[in-house]
């Protein structure tokens, strides 16, 4: 057992001839005593005061850990995002690559379709400047027939103008 201010206070010394003076004595334990108390007093405080300082520092870890876990959560969260932002940007890559071959595939398409068109009209051209041609070779020769014929139908005239003067 501990030294108590209630055990210095009844603590009690024999006397002995040319002894301590019991007064004095008595003055000094009960001066031991008060300071013993004041000093429990201050003990107890300060026990007190280390438990609540415990307990706010509990609460200051259980929101360290609270916000480490939220801030955890939130990266998490963050690179999940990421990550769908990167699949997002490769879906739409892919359409958009899809999208061009298709687009690119319809001008092929249609180029060759325009060469096809162009080669057709190129025959057909050339059938018309033939057709055309044959036609003007035609017409041609109905014309130098047309000037035999006009000058045999002259010299027929003329002959008989000249019958006819006589």
């Amino acid at each position: 057992m501990g030294i108590t201010s209630m055990v210095v206070r009844q603590k009690e010394f024999k006397t002995r001839f040319r002894g301590f003076d019991v007064r004095e004595v008595d003055g000094f334990l009960e001066e031991v005593a008060v300071q013993m108390e004041s000093m429990d007093r201050a003990i107890e405080n300060l026990t007190e005061e280390k438990r609540r300082l415990d307990l706010e520092n509990q609460g200051y870890r259980k929101r360290e850990n609270a916000m480490k876990n939220a801030m955890i959560q939130s990266q998490n969260v963050l690179d999940q995002m990421k990550d769908n932002a990167k699949k997002s940007a490769q879906v739409t890559i892919a359409n958009a690559q899809v999208e061009a071959e298709k687009i690119l595939n319809r001008a092929h398409k249609r180029l060759s379709q325009l060469h096809s068109d162009i080669m057709e009209l190129k025959r057909q051209r050339i059938q018309l400047e033939m057709q055309v041609s044959a036609v003007i070779e035609s017409h041609a020769k109905l014309l130098e027939m047309s000037k035999k014929e006009n000058k045999a139908a002259d010299e027929t005239d003329a002959t008989l103008k000249f019958i006819n003067r006589a």
